[in-house]
């Protein structure tokens, strides 16, 4: 587990160029779907239980539980549920059930002529990430956060359920608050500050997007990247492609998040973090290691379209969103 700390400051605020969905309040509605892999019943009433916990109304979608081989129903049915999510007037947040695959058949197929008039947001990580893009190339902040499972089997008083509680809700963003994440420094982390716009999530799914309109944008981002399951040479060969393709050179930002549950065989010469820096050893802007981002306990909500402050120093990173909600 990565130690982190969230913590509450005075600075400088800025919307960006995005539009955030309002913050939420008690009795307000959510509606949990799944776009992606089917989930186990029980995860879907456990984050329910949670969600009320919090004075919402939980709405579950039609196919939220359904079964299409390993999918959470057929594109039909997850494009069906999501779309009269985003169509709900009442609904003030979309909550993906959970990850896995499949969410890239929904990209190009949603309407938003209804959720212009009442935008909401869209909580999840992993697979979801395919839709983060979609919805910032919308013109849309949404949050990359835990999802069903975390929110059942980790405590109340767990760290990112509460953070994930605090933005939404708008406890982490009033007046002139904004909020920090603070961690350890990394040996292979590179100093410096800068500001950019924060944007990212699963590394496989987004490059799955390279070359599409869908694509996440290089000039003036803070990007952050994690998987699973990738063998350390595929994780390079990505990170190559972003290389070649210019992506890298401008960034203002990078934050190197959890890879997990892969075998580290070394057949890069050395280990999956080393073979990263090297790949990023000339670029001058902060870059850290390690960052409690991804598939494990400690995964801290990001606000994909915020803009953010990264602090790296020689003891700790700082990341802060300057993100003020109206």
């Amino acid at each position: 587990m990565v130690n982190c700390v969230f913590l509450h400051e005075i600075h400088q605020l800025y919307m960006g160029n995005l539009i955030f969905p309002p913050h939420i309040q008690e009795s307000d509605r959510v509606i949990i779907v799944s776009p992606s892999s089917k989930i186990d019943k029980a995860f879907l009433k456990g984050a329910g239980k949670l969600l009320k916990s919090w004075g919402l109304e939980v709405v579950v979608g039609k196919h939220a539980g359904s079964s299409h081989g390993t999918y959470a129903g057929s594109i039909r049915q997850r494009l069906e549920d999501l779309q009269e999510a985003m169509d709900d007037e009442k609904a003030k947040v979309i909550f993906c059930s959970r990850g896995g695959y499949g969410a890239v058949h929904l990209v190009g197929q949603l309407d938003f002529t209804k959720f212009r008039e009442h935008p909401k947001w869209l909580v999840g990580f992993s697979d979801i990430t395919a839709l983060h893009n979609l919805f910032q190339q919308q013109g849309f902040a949404s949050l990359h956060a835990p999802m069903a499972r975390h929110l059942t089997v980790e405590p109340e008083d767990d760290f990112c359920t509460q953070a994930l509680k605090d933005i939404l809700f708008g406890d982490a963003l009033q007046g002139e608050e904004a909020f920090s994440y603070v961690c350890p420094a990394h040996k292979l982390n590179h100093t410096g500050s800068s500001k950019g716009i924060l944007r990212g999530g699963n590394m496989s799914v987004f490059y799955g997007l390279r070359g599409t309109s869908y694509d996440i944008p290089a000039e003036g981002t803070v990007l952050f990247i994690e998987d699973i399951g990738e063998r350390p040479h595929s994780i390079e060969r990505m990170m190559y492609n972003l290389k070649l393709g210019g992506v890298l050179e401008k960034l203002s930002g990078l934050i190197v998040g959890q890879f997990t549950e892969y075998e580290e065989n070394y057949s890069l010469g050395k280990d999956l973090y080393g073979a990263l820096a090297d790949i990023v050893k000339e670029y001058d802007y902060p870059i850290c290691f390690g960052f409690p981002v991804g598939h494990v306990t400690m995964n801290v909500p990001m606000i994909n379209g915020a803009e953010v402050t990264l602090e790296v120093g020689k003891k700790e990173v700082k990341l802060s969103f300057n993100t003020l909600q109206e």
